[in-house]
């Protein structure tokens, strides 16, 4: 299986299991952007465009600033559009993300890697980056 190298900020919190809370990691939208992100960015592989990093936790700026990305809808439509991002997005329900992180190594100065799940083309390769 290849691998795919994603980068995450270091501080970012390590992938849950799935079923467990998200815990706004950023590995799903890293690796590949949502049929949401397909849609609206014309691109089908990570990372989205919308992931952004607030206060030491990824989020999709969809969900949570949906202005930056569509200048032209009305602003009283903004928190109409956020709902919708979130519910399609599907925030709040746990990590869905079935990637499985093996250490490839003992060596720590190498990353661990990332084999991929049920809807990832490949693996991943978090690494994490400086502030």
């Amino acid at each position: 299986m290849d691998a795919q190298i994603v980068h995450l900020h270091r501080d970012a919190p390590s992938k849950p299991p799935p079923g467990e809370p998200c815990n706004r990691c950023g590995v799903c939208c890293a690796a590949e952007t949502c049929q949401t992100g397909r849609l609206l960015f014309r691109r089908r592989t990570g990372p989205c465009p919308a992931l952004v990093l607030y206060d030491g936790c990824y989020a999709c700026e969809l969900a949570v600033a949906p202005e930056r990305h569509l200048p032209i809808l009305p602003r009283r439509l903004m928190p109409l559009a956020a709902r919708l991002f979130r519910r399609w997005i599907a925030a709040g329900t746990g990590c869905d993300c079935a990637v499985m992180i093996v250490t490839a190594t003992d060596n720590p100065s190498r990353p661990p890697l990332i084999r991929g799940g049920d809807h990832l083309n490949g693996g991943i390769t978090p690494t994490r980056t400086p502030p």
